[in-house]
């Protein structure tokens, strides 16, 4: 009896998992914001009545649902038990109760089933606008990085509060945008309640105490087994990247403990006078991921799964910053943590972790508005805009790295179309860019080249969000570093990495996103895939030749193959 019970169970959690994907995959089609859409910037997952994560949806992003773990429990304490009703609906974009910064709207439903609270269902989205200097790093507290919305009801027993939305329409340049994708979020959440309610009759239960024991404690034993067979050790890494000013240094300690892996950020850089400074909670996101997908990539993520791993770091350092630090490019600092674990992991269990990669997201802004140098034409008009792009990842030990593909966040590249149908903003050129990725006995993955402008009649201000212009992706056990970010006008003005900056009518900006790490030392690479990289235009033939030893013979060849069309 007890192993069919559990064979039940397996398919209870089977089921609640497709629950929360769908509620995802909800979210995506009623978005009305091209991150949520088409980057999948995102997140959703289902909780036991105590609010510890039962399941999370496979779309999303880690820095969203990890965080997300732990933002339910702090609407439970703000709301009341006593307080929660059939048919409410709570939110918040509170960065330390929430997901990081205030961009990023988290809103939970209580869930209930004949009369009673069985859980909660959550999802959290990044929303274009939320007002203030607009998504960038200019500002120097959160009060200035736009509106602030407290653990509070969206909704009561059905009801909106629409002196809340009128709130919200009155501080944000998008409000038909933003208002829709709170509703967007409340009813991917009654999705999943709806699919709950369904397979609760179907197995007939009352509750949901027997199939959350089920999970959690098969996760938590599956997880403290990866992690007792890891020798007891302890290591320490550390990376430095542009930071906005002045580098930043993110130092760590990884600690191998019985049942435990304590993660310890004591000596990284202290807070920064602009806006990427990171939460705790953000940066304990991205430091479990590292190590989850290090020893335990399979097992399914939730409250049990998560919990060996901890993560600590001294307040107001960039990676614990407090309140009313800026924080809005919080995930510039974040998506590096993993990185800066992975130096430390590898030298405790070596070959597992992939080189360096381009870490952060190249996301960039566009505010578009009319010539303010001349007149501007009748359909000029004020936008926002904002792509999701990425670098090249770092090479894993047996396999290349990926190109123009984000880890670890996990969002995708934005289409060119979706981009220009968001606003009146022109992409004169997205491509890969040769020779970015790091030489390697496995390659690093290759950056973009982008350019970018406006439509006649318009000038813009670009909000650059980026990072490794300076500090490029370090190669790992002999592999070389990736390429470095640039950025400048096409009239060969330079431009900044990071921060709002004027673009006059008719100018482009041109960029180059920097590519991923190497892994091992390039003259083990086999000659075939050298030749491969070439034909395919990854590599030049200087590198080829310089970096990979390729005889020049071996080059003529390649590239008379490619003239003939007989090459890949």
């Amino acid at each position: 009896m007890a192993e069919t019970s559990n064979v039940v169970y397996q398919v209870m959690w089977n089921r609640l998992i497709s629950v929360v994907e769908e509620q995802a995959q909800a979210l995506v089609r009623t978005a009305f914001s091209t991150s949520v859409r088409e980057a999948g910037d995102l997140s959703a997952g289902t909780y036991d009545v105590q609010g510890q994560m039962l399941a999370q949806a496979v779309t999303g992003t880690p820095g969203h649902v990890n965080a997300m773990a732990d933002a339910v429990p702090h609407f439970i304490r703000r709301i009341g038990r006593q307080n929660m009703f059939e048919g409410d609906v709570y939110i918040t974009n509170d960065p330390w109760e929430g997901t990081g910064h205030l961009h990023d709207i988290t809103m939970v439903t209580p869930s209930f089933y004949k009369g009673t609270l069985v859980g909660f269902f959550a999802c959290t989205a990044h929303i274009v606008d939320i007002g203030g200097r607009g998504f960038g790093a200019d500002a120097h507290s959160v009060y200035e990085e736009g509106l602030y919305i407290p653990i509070m009801k969206f909704a009561e027993r059905g009801d909106v509060n629409e002196t809340l939305t009128r709130i919200i329409r009155g501080n944000v340049r998008e409000p038909d945008q933003v208002i829709g994708d709170v509703y967007a979020l409340a009813t991917c959440n009654d999705i999943g309640q709806r699919r709950l309610t369904e397979m609760m009759d179907e197995f007939q239960l009352t509750n949901l105490d027997g199939v959350a024991n089920f999970i959690l404690e098969n996760s938590r034993r599956a997880t403290l087994e990866r992690i007792n067979a890891l020798p007891r050790k302890e290591a320490r890494g550390e990376m430095t990247v542009d930071g906005f000013d002045i580098p930043i240094t993110l130092r760590v300690k990884v600690s191998i403990e019985e049942d435990r892996i304590v993660t310890d950020f004591t000596g990284t850089s202290a807070l920064d006078k602009k806006g990427i400074n990171c939460p705790m909670v953000y940066t304990k996101a991205y430091a479990c991921y590292a190590l989850k997908v290090a020893i335990a990539p399979e097992i399914p993520n939730n409250a049990a799964s998560l919990a060996p791993f901890e993560v600590t770091a001294p307040e107001n350092t960039i990676v614990n910053a407090l309140h009313p630090a800026p924080v809005a490019l919080r995930h510039i600092v974040g998506h590096f943590v993993p990185d800066a674990v992975f130096d430390a992991f590898d030298k405790i269990v070596p070959g597992l972790v992939p080189a360096e990669g381009a870490g952060c997201l190249c996301n960039f802004q566009v505010s578009l508005r009319p010539r303010t140098d001349g007149p501007a034409s009748k359909d000029a008009r004020r936008s926002e805009v904002l792509t999701f792009n990425s670098g090249g990842s770092g090479a894993r030990p047996e396999f290349d790295g990926l190109n123009a593909t984000a880890f670890p966040s996990g969002v995708m590249t934005m289409p060119i179309e979706a981009t220009e149908h968001a606003g009146p903003v022109i992409i004169w050129r997205k491509e890969l860019r040769p020779d970015s990725g790091g030489a390697g006995k496995t390659r690093g993955g290759l950056g973009q080249y982008m350019e970018v402008g406006a439509m006649e009649g318009h000038e813009f201000d670009i909000q650059a969000m980026f990072d490794r212009g300076q500090h490029p992706a370090r190669g790992r056990r002999g592999g070389q570093n990736g390429g470095k970010t640039t950025i400048a006008q096409d009239d060969g003005s330079k431009m900044h990495v990071k921060g709002k900056q004027f673009v006059p009518h008719g100018r482009k900006v041109m960029m180059a996103f920097p590519g991923g790490a190497g892994y091992g030392d390039p003259k083990d690479r086999d000659p075939e895939l050298v030749k491969r990289d070439l034909a395919r235009g990854y590599i030049s033939a200087d590198v080829a030749a310089k970096d990979y030893g390729l005889s020049a013979a071996d080059i003529a060849a390649v590239e008379d193959a490619v003239r003939k069309g007989k090459a890949l």
